[in-house]
């Protein structure tokens, strides 16, 4: 095969399972970088990474983690990277290396990322902290990539102040739209995470290995309690895992020159980005994301194929509005059994960690892309839908890698009018319920449209009021705002 020596290739993905005596997390990237060199074929390849660049972890506070794996690899890296928080981190990672890669900047590029959250949260309830490095300020800050915002003043004067509410929002927003009833959109979701579940299940590298029909997924009982309506815990994101994950990313020229056999290469064609606002309230619809149909599409045209074209997809799967709202804007099937929307299984059953899931993703991409030598395609998500990261992979390199910012084009939807402590009637148009350690309902949230179109956001922690969100269908129901954000009936 004929190349430019500069084209960019991903080489090898090592992914780990942390689930005794626990491990530092920059010692799990460590170990991941050596599955993803083995996986390579060409173990001492983790000698010669020339850049480091790990996605932000909140296990442990470090200054500079790059540095550290570097010297646990003997690496001589002349680069590190450290991201702020946000699940679209490692895809725009990727395709960084490979922007960097192609322009002669890097030779040997390792992206990855660990959580050790169970052990961490294990000794904070005792009291203790672990005994990992502690990086002091002599140590320089290395690159680093910006946190996604999520605290806007309208949203936590709401009580949306987490993924766990704002999603199950979006759902209701989702169930509203497609004029479905709560119990039938319910099956919907619910069907929609056992497929999630039976992929987890043919996945080795996934965390959970347990089957879950659909009705157990969406029934509530004590050990799945509902969380915030219509989700219970496991339609959640799942971060109580000890996982890590790493992926290679080189030079052909590298990658011939330390023996990796060329029919273990995948080749990064495209990659795209884009962000919506990110106030919530601001948003042009609740139940879809502008940016993600622009990054899509424009990912796909840079790569010169077709939706039709794919093989294995991913779609980043913290919550099933995630997944919906994604497939949606991409053109794809929620339910076409050749074509699951996930290789790993999702956030709940393949394993949630907090930032790092989608190099998790990758390196279960490069893997299938070489076993059906189809191209694939990964979606990424910070915040609550908000920044998106793309990228398609293939067998074959087409023109070479290829990267475009969407954002123009996600621009282009108006947002919508923002009505920040108003007070008067309004008309409710999503809303979630939030449920206490006991499964009982306790607040509701809502997204409520005033008689201008504007859009205001609302709490309530009305008896009444609050069961009945947690059980009927309110949408369009005429509710007194408050100027301090509170709802009511009139």
């Amino acid at each position: 095969m004929s190349l430019d020596p500069r084209t960019p290739v991903l080489v090898g993905g090592g992914q780990l399972n942390q689930r005794s005596d626990p491990v530092e997390p920059v010692d799990m990237i460590v170990r991941a970088a050596h599955l993803a060199a083995a996986d390579a074929g060409a173990p001492a390849l983790v000698e010669r990474i020339d850049s480091i660049r790990v996605v932000g972890m909140l296990s442990w506070r470090y200054r500079d983690p790059g540095l550290l794996v570097a010297r646990r690899l003997a690496a001589s890296v002349r680069h590190t990277v450290y991201t702020g928080h946000g699940g679209s981190h490692p895809q725009a990672l990727v395709n960084d290396a490979a922007e960097d890669i192609a322009a002669g900047r890097c030779d040997v590029v390792l992206v990855g990322g660990a959580e050790a959250w169970r052990t961490r949260m294990s000794l904070k309830a005792r009291g203790e902290r672990p005994d990992w490095t502690w990086q002091d300020d002599s140590v320089p800050v290395p690159e680093t990539r910006p946190d996604v915002p999520m605290k806007d003043p309208t949203e936590i004067a709401a009580g949306l102040d987490r993924p766990a509410y704002i999603y199950p929002l979006f759902e209701q927003a989702i169930r509203v739209a497609s004029e479905r009833s709560i119990d039938a959109h319910r099956d919907v979701i619910a069907g929609l995470w056992a497929r999630f579940n039976e992929v987890a299940m043919g996945n080795p590298d996934a965390w959970v290995q347990r089957p879950y029909t659909a009705e157990e997924i969406s029934t509530a009982t004590s050990a799945n309690r509902m969380v915030s309506s219509p989700y219970t815990k496991l339609m959640n994101s799942n971060n109580s895992v000890e996982q890590a994950a790493a992926v290679l990313v080189c030079s052909v020229e590298a990658a011939r020159r330390h023996g990796v056999p060329e029919d273990l290469w995948v080749f990064l064609r495209s990659g795209s980005e884009a962000s919506d606002t990110a106030r919530i309230a601001a948003r042009p619809r609740l139940d879809a994301s502008p940016a993600i149909a622009a990054a899509g599409r424009t990912a796909l045209e840079l790569a010169g194929f077709t939706v039709d074209d794919l093989g294995p997809v991913d779609i980043y799967s913290c919550f099933p509005a995630a997944v919906q709202v994604a497939a949606d804007a991409l053109g794809l099937p929620l339910d076409d059994p050749a074509r699951p929307l996930t290789v790993t299984g999702g956030l709940t059953f393949a394993g949630g960690p907090w930032n790092n899931y989608s190099t998790h993703a990758i390196a279960t991409m490069l893997r299938e892309v070489r076993r059906t030598q189809r191209p694939g395609l990964v979606t990424a998500n910070s915040g609550y839908l908000t920044k998106h990261a793309i990228g398609v992979y293939a067998p074959t390199p087409g023109d070479g890698f290829r990267r475009a910012s969407a954002q123009a084009q996600a621009d282009e939807a108006a947002p919508t009018p923002v009505a920040p402590e108003y007070a008067g009637p309004a008309e409710l148009e999503a809303w979630t319920v939030a449920h206490d350690r006991d499964g009982r309902p306790a607040t509701a949230m809502a997204a409520l449209r005033t008689p201008d179109g504007a859009r205001t956001l609302a709490r309530s922690e009305a008896p009444d009021l609050v069961a009945r969100l947690a059980t009927e269908d309110l949408a369009g129901a005429k509710l007194d705002v408050s100027a301090d954000a509170t709802f009511a009936l009139p």
